[in-house]
């Protein structure tokens, strides 16, 4: 069977693409979702002034509106009907992620395999729900609240503002959905991923704009995007990185018959906490920042101020702080996903052991203890990842955000992700291939 599946995989090329067209067709679908969500982000939300908007992005797009406007694809800079993009839905599923783990009616329904996530995931929708109608009815009161931004204030506003916004939430978790399910890859990453390429041409442009003005040298820019390609190998490899323990299944009989013993593989992955960690980090360190730059713009100085100025991008408190909230997190995050004793009693109870090592307590012990090293290293690769826009902007003075970080982060994930996802088609579609042959000649003979 694996020798099978080695030579579809070696045959895969152009020609069995061009001969899939069920891959063609979930391609296409996925494309057209995009290109829908794209144009929403374009839509601007009724009742705002334009000119005022963009005047008052620019003073806060540092803190947590220029991390969510990134996510968004710049719908939060625009103000548009999709400026919430699906960061509930994302805070949703870490909370009943977090329920499931410490709410025993959750870890039962977690436990329950199908059935069970089907009604977590329909939880987490109505979830979705709630955080989105207090997100989006927060924006409108803070909108009415911050300057000229609202032509016509009143209830009014903040209602057709509420209902947009929570509309445009509930809207992409759909199209999301469909292109899990239609499409390819899985949607809600298809549609941030979608959001941080369409601001990379910007970002590219302002560097090479840069470069014209004479404020970056060549040799510079020639290092930028050396270093730039190095730090995507690297996240390449330490995403795939991961520590297998052997697995040993002991012979069985079945009636009559006596069944080998078999070997497999416990695959831990090096960064089990995925993006996670630098998510929560950056959204607790830049909310100081947030709160100082709508506070200046409505006229007011104080503590808020100087914190934001000890919390800016590049400054050596927040580089402290943010390796060592990301490390924090990324240990909490994996201890959540990952349960050392579930899964030891699920080898227990398939009759799974590991050589040297009793069943168990004792197996528990040791998976948390490897898991404890490779999350070290998890947890290291991604502050160096994390921490490299940040010396940039303090050292070369250039603003480069999607250098490194949670961006390059999601753009590498999905990517890798996807490639998978289309390979799987192709040899599911090669295999359809090979079985119809052999029915033709079967039935000639």
């Amino acid at each position: 069977m694996a020798s099978a599946a080695e030579q579809l995989a070696s045959n895969l090329n152009f020609g069995a693409f061009a001969k899939a067209d069920e891959l063609k067709k979930r391609i296409w679908f996925t494309l057209g979702a995009l290109i829908i969500y794209r144009l929403g982000t374009y839509i601007p939300l009724p009742g705002m002034n334009p000119d005022a908007v963009a005047d008052l992005f620019k003073q806060t797009q540092t803190g947590v509106l220029g991390l969510f406007n990134m996510f968004s694809g710049g719908a939060v800079g625009r103000l548009a009907i999709f400026a919430l993009a699906i960061m509930p839905y994302i805070s949703a599923s870490i909370i009943i992620q977090l329920l499931s783990s410490v709410v025993p009616t959750f870890e039962a329904l977690k436990k329950e395999g199908e059935q069970g996530r089907k009604i977590l995931n329909q939880y987490t929708r109505y979830l979705t729900l709630v955080l989105a109608v207090f997100q989006a009815y927060g924006i409108g009161v803070g909108l009415q609240g911050s300057g000229n931004l609202v032509l016509e204030p009143g209830p009014f506003f903040l209602l057709s503002t509420t209902i947009t916004l929570v509309g445009g939430t509930m809207f992409l978790l759909w199209l999301g959905e469909q292109i899990t399910s239609r499409g390819i890859g899985n949607g809600t990453s298809m549609i941030i991923f979608a959001g941080i390429i369409a601001e990379f041409p910007a970002q590219l442009a302002q560097t090479l704009e840069l470069g014209r003005q004479g404020a970056i040298s060549t040799g510079l820019l020639l290092l930028i995007l050396l270093m730039a390609i190095c730090v995507i190998a690297f996240c390449v490899f330490m995403e795939r990185a991961q520590r297998r323990l052997l697995i040993n299944y002991p012979k069985r009989q079945v009636g009559n018959r006596m069944y080998e013993g078999q070997t497999s593989f416990l695959p831990l992955k090096l960064n089990t906490a995925g993006v996670i960690p630098p998510i929560f980090a950056s959204s607790l360190l830049l909310l100081p920042t947030t709160i100082a730059s709508f506070s200046q713009a409505a006229g007011g100085t104080g503590f808020m101020a100087t914190m934001a100025t000890y919390l800016a991008h590049g400054r050596p408190l927040f580089m402290i702080l943010y390796a060592a909230l990301i490390i924090f997190f990324c240990f909490f995050y994996t201890a959540i996903v990952f349960n050392p004793v579930e899964t030891a009693d699920n080898l227990k109870k398939h009759g799974g052991f590991m050589p040297g090592i009793r069943p168990g307590e004792r197996t528990a012990e040791h998976i948390d203890r490897v898991l404890t090293r490779i999350t070290v290293l998890g947890a290291g690769y991604l502050t160096i990842v994390c921490l490299i826009p940040e010396f940039m902007i303090t050292y070369a003075q250039i603003p480069i955000i999607l250098l490194g970080g949670t961006s390059l982060l999601i753009v590498v994930t999905t990517t890798m992700d996807t490639v998978a996802q289309v390979h799987g088609h192709l040899l599911a579609h090669q295999y359809e291939g090979l079985v119809k042959k052999a029915k033709l000649r079967g039935a000639k003979r």
